[in-house]
This record gives structure tokens, C-alpha cells and sequence, in this order.
């Protein structure tokens, strides 16, 4: 930053401003700066040296103004510097004028009253011989410019586009289309394009690809007046990818390589769903991508480009073939970035062309040890894009290894959705299905991701068997699980969802599994249900499942007596319930155990008496003792009919305002009994009435 353009006093404002250790610093070296331009600006040069130093007050003016920028941008108030910058707007000098501009778009608020002194210097400047002049007023234009201020510079800037200057037309495109935006009554979407058809045929390429932005941007809103310029579309990009451009627009030997990206984004925004738009495009198409794929970066932006389209128009399966084998070169790269692309590419071509997803399954995998974070990530959301019944197993496998590695929180709470989504989705049976939650379950730092639904979707599985009504099966799936469940015993540490599916699991099925001792397993849940880190939703569940145990084995260990009696006295007041009842029940009523523990038989119905026959006994010995049968309310005092609107149903609070009450009786008994009294009174009204 050096130089004479630059001052000695703005150089170290700069050097002040990036070597501040701190927002108060900061401060202070900008209100020091405010203090100074204010100083500067207030005291203009004398008669006698404003002849010899015009030129030089104009210098300082410029870069008084840049100051002021760095005031306004640093969120300080450069009010007192506004009228400077309008009137440097003014200048005759071009780089003068380009100045003022700036600093009337960058500080002026949209509706401050000084845009409004700016419009006859615009008008002047628009109409001006001066090409320069022209230029700064149309780029002037675009941020000045507001709603009220389009009717006053619209009909000049249409003018413009029909300037002998390239550079004028180009930019009078883009101030014609920022006009639309701000009000489209003077300057309709018909008007504008009509001028885009005309400009888009314009003989120089750079005011043709000024208005293909424009095009772009008006096409993401509404395709339908330009889809019939799909042909004249497709003759540009012919004549720019056959090198019928000059040279000046190639780029590393591409021929211009960002009109060929947007030709492409339009066509395909016109070509979506549209089967009679796309066939008109689907050779051009096919023929910019063979030829962009030289090897060169801008010839794989294009590729790129391509790939998107045709996964957005009407479908063709030639031009999905090419694509896909684009594709797959991308993959093979040693570059992370063309990786990236390519996995990127495959995952737009698989979401609605599922059958391209098995020839790059392999590739896909490899991306997943990658050292690039961004690239794995991607290559996940391909992965699961691409499940389906066939390859569930690979895929599902290879995001629980992942899960098992990362140490991200959003990423882990992702692929735990997603590792759910496929099981549910495409599980080839259920003993897998199983296998994979439970392992899910297990991984540290995913169970408590698992929704609690989860789990109980798959406790009913278990309970409910395959639907097949083959018993041996079931029973089978139910052995393979309690057998999973009894190997995670032995775990230090374990989620919620795990603990309580794991309790409830062997608590109803243990029993299926040979080889196996119940008086070991209910030591085992014993043990962890004294665990000090576990909640008490889990520990009821353990807990619950020896009591079961308990009544399938027929005997009580001593580590399950002294657990029920030690949580007798639990600060859980229903686990301590719960243990009361068990121990009452152990205790006196035993014979009842297998009763109210039955073995596998969470799926059945429990009868509900409504007569409350086990009161019957009671009810008879009450009668007898000489007390009052049960009579129902009245049905003038049910609940029903308040609700229906009858008598009940009246507001019990009257609600209706308390009279005014009336003094004058009150005044005349007294005035009788003390005459004093009425004199009294009407003498104080009479003085409230003076004083009001």
C-alpha cells in the first residue's frame, strides 16, 4: 500500500486499523479519524489558493471519502461527510466521479433524502457523449437507484441499449433488469423480455453473455416465456464450443467456459420436465461434455455442469450413460476435489436413476477413507441415496463402522437416522433387522441418539414374531436376540434404549436359549442394576425382569432377595412399590407368582372386569351389616347435561355491574337530623365546582 496516490496520514489509518488488538482499540483510532475528516471537511481552501490547488482539493476529497468508508464500514456514523460525496459525484473528472458514487451507494440508506439530488446528475451523466461518463452513471444506477427513482432514469437506460459501445449495452442489460426488480410497472417482465431476445442476438459475445445472466436469473422464476429459445440457445452454445468465438474468450484452451456453464444451467431450467424442450438439446448436451473433458479444470466445471442438467431435464438414457461414465472418471481421481464432483454427480443421478448406483457401489466405498471430512461426509449421503434391498447389508455395515469411528456430534446423530431409515427400509429379515439395532444400541455415543421408538418397535417384534405365524421361527429370532443380549452383559457402561430392551428381552425369553443358567442371568441384572450411573426408568426394568426370572426359575437367589429387600426402601417411589408388592407377594402369596409373571405373554390380552366382581363379597357383607345400597346421582345434577346446555350450564357468578347508588335519600335523612350538615355541603360542592 504504497505509493503516490496514497497519503502518508491514510496509510497509517490502514496500518492502525489492522494491527488493533482489540474492538475498543478500534474504536478509538476511528473516533480519532471522524475528528479529523470532520476538521477537513468543514474548512474548504481559501479564494487565493483555490485557483493553484483545485486539483489537489479534489485529491484529498477522494480520499476523504475512502476514509469515510472505512468509518461507515467499521459501523461508525459518517453522516457529516454525505453532501461531500455528492458533490464529488459531480465532478468533471471521471475517477472523481466513480468515487462519489461509490460512496453515495455504500453509505446512503435507500430512503435518504440526498439519492434524491443525485437524479439530475444521473440523467445528465446517462445522456452524456463521454462513454466513461455513461459507464459510472449506469453502475451508479444499480445501487442508487430505488422504487420511487425507477420512472425518472428508466427510459435513458432503455436508450442505452441500443449504444454504439459494447461496454454501455452490457451494462445497460444489467441496470434494466435491477429496474425491473424495483418496480415492474414501468419496466414489465413482457418489456424486459423482448430486449433480452434482441440483446441475446447482440454481435459482440460479451453483451450476449451479459444478457444470459439475465435470462438465468429471470428462468429460475419463470421458464415459460423463453423455452422457445431453445434453438437459438443451442446455436450459441454450438458456435462457442466449436470455437467460432475469438480467442480472447478461451481459457486454458476452453472456449469460454463460464457462457458454456450458463447456456447450460438455462437449458436445463427450460428443459425440466418439459419431454419436447429436451430432445432439442439432448445432442448439444451430449456433444459439450465429449469435448469438455480435456483434462483441465474448466473443462471439468462444464462436465459438472452438464451431469446436472441432464439429471434435471426429461430423462434420455444415452445422454444418463454419458454422464454416469463422466462420472466415473471423476471418482477415480487422486484429486479430492474431482472426487468430490464425482460423488456429488452420481448422487444427483442416483436419486431418480437408482440403476447406475451398482457399477459405482465399490468406488463409492473407496471414498469413505479419504483423509477429506467434507468428501466422507458426501460419499455417506451417496451411500444411503443408494440402499436399496440388495446392497442394505454392505451399506448399513459400512455406516456402523463409520458411526463407530466418529467422534462428531451432528454427524453421529445423522448416520444413526439414516442407519435407521435402511433397516427399517429394506431389512431382508427380521433376525437381521434385529441384529443391526442392537448393535446400533451398543455403540458408545449412539444409543442415546436412538429414539425410545425405536426400541419399542423392536421389543414388539419380538413379541409379536415375523407375522408368518411359524412359531419355530420366532422363537428362533427371539433365542438369536436374548443370545446377543446375554454377550452385552458383561458391558462397563451402556445407553438407556439398550438397558431397557436388553432387561425386557431376557426378563421375557430367556428361558428359549439352551445351555444356559436364568440363576446366572439374574445375577447378572442384579449386578447392574446396582450400578450407580443407571436411571431409574432402567433400573425398573431390570429389576422387573428378575422378578420374572424369579418365577421362571421357581427358586429366589439370595442376590435377588437382597435386591428387592435393599430397594424396599428406594428413593424411586415406584421401583420401591414395586419391590413392596413382589416381596408381599413372595412372602404370602407365592403360589400366585407364575400368575402374575406368566412366561411369554406380553402379546395377550389382559380381561378387564367391568362388574368388579372381586368387590361382590364385600358389597353382600355391607348390605347385610344394614348399610345403604349405591344410588346414582340425580340426572338433574349430572355432568352430561351441564355440558348439553340445560339448567346446569348457567354461569354460577352473576356477572351483571352493581347500580350506581342513589345519595340523595341518604343526604335528606341526614340534613334533618343536623341542619349544619346541608350548608356544610353544599359549600364544598359549590367550592369543587369554583376550583374545577
Amino acid at each position: 500500500m504504497s505509493g503516490s496516490h496514497l497519503s502518508r496520514e491514510f496509510f497509517a489509518l490502514v496500518k492502525a486499523i489492522g494491527e488493533s488488538k482489540s474492538k475498543q482499540e478500534e474504536d478509538r483510532i476511528i473516533l480519532g479519524e471522524i475528528q479529523t475528516l470532520k476538521k477537513a471537511l468543514s474548512n474548504p481552501p481559501s479564494a487565493d489558493k483555490a485557483s493553484t490547488s483545485g486539483a489537489s482539493s479534489k485529491k484529498k476529497a477522494k480520499e476523504f471519502l475512502i476514509r469515510l468508508m472505512y468509518v461507515e464500514m467499521l459501523g461508525h456514523d459518517g453522516s457529516f461527510g454525505y453532501i461531500k460525496a455528492v458533490e464529488l459525484a459531480a465532478a468533471q473528472s471521471i475517477v472523481h466521479k466513480r468515487v462519489g458514487y461509490l460512496a453515495c451507494g455504500a453509505c446512503l440508506s435507500p430512503d435518504h433524502e440526498f439519492r434524491f439530488m443525485l437524479i439530475n446528475r444521473l440523467q445528465r451523466d446517462l445522456a452524456s457523449e463521454n462513454i466513461l461518463d455513461v459507464c459510472a452513471a449506469l453502475a451508479a444506477v444499480v445501487r442508487l437507484i430505488t422504487t420511487d427513482m425507477v420512472a425518472t432514469v428508466v427510459n435513458d437506460v432503455t436508450k442505452l441499449l441500443s449504444h454504439q459501445s459494447d461496454l454501455v449495452r452490457k451494462k445497460a442489460i444489467i441496470a434494466l433488469h435491477r429496474l425491473h426488480q424495483l418496480d415492474q410497472a414501468n419496466i414489465s417482465a413482457e418489456d424486459l423480455t423482448g430486449h433480452l431476445r434482441r440483446i441475446l442476438c447482440d454481435r459482440d459475445p460479451s453483451v450476449m453473455g451479459a444478457s444470459l445472466c439475465v435470462i438465468e436469473k429471470m428462468t429460475i422464476k419463470n421458464p415459460a416465456p423463453f423455452k422457445d429459445l431453445v434453438p437459438s440457445l443451442v446455436s450459441i452454445l454450438k458456435q462457442v464450443i466449436e470455437h467460432r468465438l475469438p480467442s480472447d474468450f478461451d481459457y486454458h484452451r476452453i472456449p469460454a467456459p463460464w457462457l458454456q456453464m450458463k447456456l447450460v444451467r438455462i437449458l436445463s431450467l427450460v428443459g425440466k420436465g418439459d419431454k419436447s424442450s429436451s430432445e432439442g438439446m439432448y445432442a448439444i448436451l451430449a456433444d459439450t461434455i465429449k469435448r469438455a473433458d480435456t483434462g483441465i479444470n474448466a473443462g471439468f466445471a462444464i462436465v459438472y455442469e452438464v451431469v446436472k442438467a441432464v439429471t434435471i431435464i426429461y430423462p434420455n438414457t444415452t445422454l444418463l450413460d454419458v454422464a454416469a461414465e463422466a462420472i466415473s472418471r471423476f471418482m477415480s481421481s487422486n484429486n479430492h476435489n474431482l472426487k468430490y464432483l464425482g460423488v456429488t454427480g452420481l448422487a444427483m443421478i442416483v436419486k431418480d436413476h437408482p440403476r447406475y448406483a451398482a457399477a459405482h457401489q465399490l468406488a463409492v466405498v473407496e471414498c469413505l477413507d479419504d483423509p477429506d471430512e467434507t468428501l466422507q461426509r458426501k460419499t455417506l449421503e451417496l451411500l444411503f441415496s443408494m440402499c436399496n434391498p440388495v446392497n442394505v447389508e454392505f451399506i448399513a455395515d459400512k455406516l456402523l463402522s463409520f458411526l463407530k469411528d466418529t467422534n462428531d456430534d451432528f454427524l453421529r446423530r445423522d448416520l444413526t437416522q439414516k442407519i435407521v431409515t435402511i433397516s427399517e427400509r429394506y431389512a431382508p429379515n427380521q433376525q437381521w433387522y434385529i441384529s443391526t439395532i442392537i448393535t446400533l444400541f451398543s455403540i458408545p455415543g449412539a444409543g442415546e441418539l436412538v429414539s425410545p421408538s425405536i426400541a419399542q418397535n423392536l421389543m414388539s417384534l419380538l413379541a409379536e414374531g415375523g407375522g408368518d405365524d411359524d412359531e419355530e421361527e420366532d422363537n428362533a429370532m427371539r433365542a438369536a436376540a436374548v443370545e446377543t443380549f446375554v454377550n452385552l452383559l458383561d458391558e462397563p457402561q451402556m445407553p438407556p434404549v439398550l438397558l431397557q430392551t436388553l432387561a425386557w428381552s431376557l426378563g421375557e425369553y430367556a428361558f428359549l436359549l439352551d445351555g444356559i443358567d436364568l440363576a446366572e442371568i439374574v445375577e447378572n441384572l442384579c449386578t447392574l442394576a446396582r450400578r450407580p450411573v443407571i436411571d431409574d426408568q432402567s433400573r425398573r426394568y431390570l429389576v422387573t425382569a428378575v422378578f420374572k426370572l424369579v418365577s421362571q426359575l421357581g427358586t429366589y437367589p439370595p442376590c435377588a432377595a437382597r435386591l428387592v429387600d435393599d430397594f424396599t426402601t428406594s428413593r424411586d417411589p415406584i421401583l420401591q412399590q414395586s419391590c413392596n408388592e413382589f416381596q408381599a407377594l413372595i412372602t404370602s402369596n407365592v403360589q400366585l407368582l407364575t400368575s402374575v409373571f406368566p412366561v411369554d405373554a406380553s402379546c395377550e390380552d389382559v380381561g378387564a372386569d367391568s362388574g368388579l366382581s372381586i368387590a361382590q363379597a364385600y358389597v353382600d357383607a355391607a348390605l347385610a351389616r344394614g348399610m345403604n345400597p349405591y344410588s346414582p346421582p340425580p340426572d338433574g345434577g349430572s355432568d352430561s347435561e351441564a355440558d348439553e346446555g340445560g339448567e346446569a350450564s348457567k354461569p354460577v357468578f352473576n356477572m351483571t355491574p352493581y347500580e350506581r347508588p342513589d345519595t340523595k335519600p341518604l343526604q335528606a335523612q341526614q340534613a334533618a337530623l343536623n341542619p349544619s350538615f346541608s350548608t356544610s355541603t353544599e359549600s364544598s360542592v359549590s367550592g369543587e365546582g369554583a376550583s374545577g
